[in-house]
């Protein structure tokens, strides 16, 4: 909700528990939150752009898999992105150790 008509950056998205994942969709999907507090129930408005990055699984991205499959996560969840960029780092040690 603070993040209504404005930005929301999450970092290590692919470490969320299954529970607040679901919780992201909903905000993607209807750009609304749910709220349950209290004895009260509302719906508030989360109209906002998300920024989200993820880690491959076990640290390394496999050139093999899709981007779906070294990060993851629900394909439900990751079509809401409108957009995905992978950054990926070529392992070379000798300019590793240089930049080091």
């Amino acid at each position: 909700v603070l993040a209504d008509k404005g930005i929301c950056c999450i970092d290590e998205f692919d470490k969320m528990d299954e529970y607040d994942q679901t919780a992201i969709h909903e905000v993607m999907e209807q750009q609304t939150v749910s709220v349950a507090k209290g004895g009260i129930t509302t719906t508030l408005n989360a109209r906002t752009s998300i920024l989200a990055a993820a880690n491959p699984l076990l640290g390394r991205y496999d050139t093999k898999k899709s981007a779906e499959q070294n990060v993851n996560l629900p394909t439900a969840l990751l079509s809401r992105f409108d957009m995905t960029y992978l950054l990926l780092d070529a392992a070379d040690e000798d300019r590793d150790r240089k930049l080091a």
